[in-house]
């Protein structure tokens, strides 16, 4: 039987070393402790009384998607925070829960009790926002108390913070769901503001905050609709589309590895990579092994003066994560992934609204990427039209962008 040289064995031993780490990582993420419940928001409904106050109706559902591992969810609580332009300091805020098991009545006192979601199973609650302007903070009566209300609020982010008990321990969830409390009024076609770009026109367009309770279909069609023609081409944001898809966490979600914590550091300091949490993130979505064999490939290629080279090897979500501070608020204090399969959403959103729509990813310095685009998108002009950023980057509310070529 031939013996290999010495040098061929080491490589050898050294690739089956390499294997094996990469494996034992790969098996230590995926059976980490996680709990199999999931929880989603139904539709919201908003009321306004003539006393000052507004009622915000909404139901969650948790399911269990497992075939046999029971879950307990022994606590659960809303923590409601009010976004406005104005000081609301005068407001008063209140929630109830209602527990809308399946198996038991609801207690008429709100308190949550212990409740057991079994495979294959789900289970439902109610809750209710009531946001007020107490007597004595505007005026003499209740009109005056409504009519400032109005102008106070805007949006409503409620944290539902849960905790799931079960074989994998004691896990405490926290998800926010952002309840829009007022919507602007879609664009006037008669008095939109276009700009005048190279080779093209482009309007950008107002909306409410977007999140997971918002359609796209239904959003690009309420605000970008009136002001639709054929021949125009409707871009959305990569990171609106990514909440109105639910991918963003609280980083107390994110529980950091030790790779997470040692890479994070090599890092430039502004990147959403250069923190525990938010590498963490990357690796939760393409796994460890790949993110260290892009960092150790990255690495190598830096030497020969390929910059880059991690990023196109761990795939777009490592470009597109924002860290916390990286979005507009209440998402600031949340990680943002990339949208979840964008070349589906602009066929679906494409056909929806008759006109070729684009996600995009812009910055003010004049970075313009067209993450998917439908039939019939001119990328060139895209990226011409987008390069001014006319969309901004701070609080603008301008998600989507229209642009007609001249």
């Amino acid at each position: 039987m031939p013996i290999l040289p010495p040098p061929l064995c080491a490589l050898l031993l050294l690739a089956l070393l390499i294997g094996l780490t990469l494996l034992w990582l790969e098996l230590r993420h995926r059976l980490r402790p996680a709990s199999p419940l999931r929880l989603s928001s139904g539709p919201w409904t908003t009321s306004w009384s003539n006393e000052g106050a507004v009622t915000l109706e909404g139901s969650f559902r948790i399911d269990n998607p497992h075939a046999r591992m029971e879950v307990m969810v022994p606590e659960l609580q809303l923590r409601p925070t009010v976004l406005g332009r104005q000081d609301l300091s005068s407001l008063q805020v209140s929630t109830t829960v209602v527990a809308d098991h399946p198996d038991e009545p609801s207690r008429p006192d709100g308190y949550w009790a212990a409740y057991i979601v079994k495979g294959h199973k789900s289970t439902q609650l109610k809750a209710t926002v009531n946001i007020s302007l107490p007597a004595g903070a505007s005026g003499p009566g209740p009109k005056e108390r409504h009519t400032l209300l109005e102008e106070l609020l805007d949006t409503l982010w409620l944290d539902v913070i849960w905790v799931n008990y079960g074989p994998f321990g004691r896990l405490e969830r926290r998800q926010g769901f952002l309840v829009p409390v007022r919507h602007p009024a879609p664009l006037d076609p008669a008095s939109a503001a276009w700009r005048n770009g190279d080779g093209c026109q482009v309007l950008p367009v107002p909306t409410h905050l977007l999140g997971v309770l918002d359609d796209p279909a239904e959003v690009l069609r309420r605000y970008a609709g009136p002001v639709l023609r054929p021949g125009d081409i409707l871009t959305i944001g990569e990171t609106p589309l990514a909440v109105i898809q639910g991918r963003y966490q609280h980083p107390s979600m994110v529980e950091p590895s030790g790779l997470a914590r040692l890479l994070c550091r090599v890092f430039h300091p502004t990147s959403s990579l250069a923190t525990a949490c938010g590498l963490q993130s990357l690796i939760d979505t393409v796994g460890p092994a790949r993110v260290l064999c892009a960092w150790l490939a990255g690495s190598l290629m830096k030497l020969v003066g390929s910059k880059g080279g991690f990023y196109r090897l761990a795939g777009d979500q490592a470009r597109l994560i924002d860290d916390i501070t990286g979005t507009t608020p209440p998402y600031d204090q949340t990680i943002v992934l990339g949208p979840d399969q964008p070349e589906r959403s602009c066929q679906e959103l494409a056909q929806a609204l008759g006109v070729p729509v684009a996600v995009v990813d812009v910055n003010d310095l004049g970075r313009v990427k067209v993450l998917a685009s439908s039939a019939g998108c001119d990328e060139n002009l895209l990226k011409r039209a987008l390069r001014p950023n006319p969309a901004g980057n701070a609080n603008e509310r301008t998600p989507l962008v229209l642009v007609r070529p001249a």
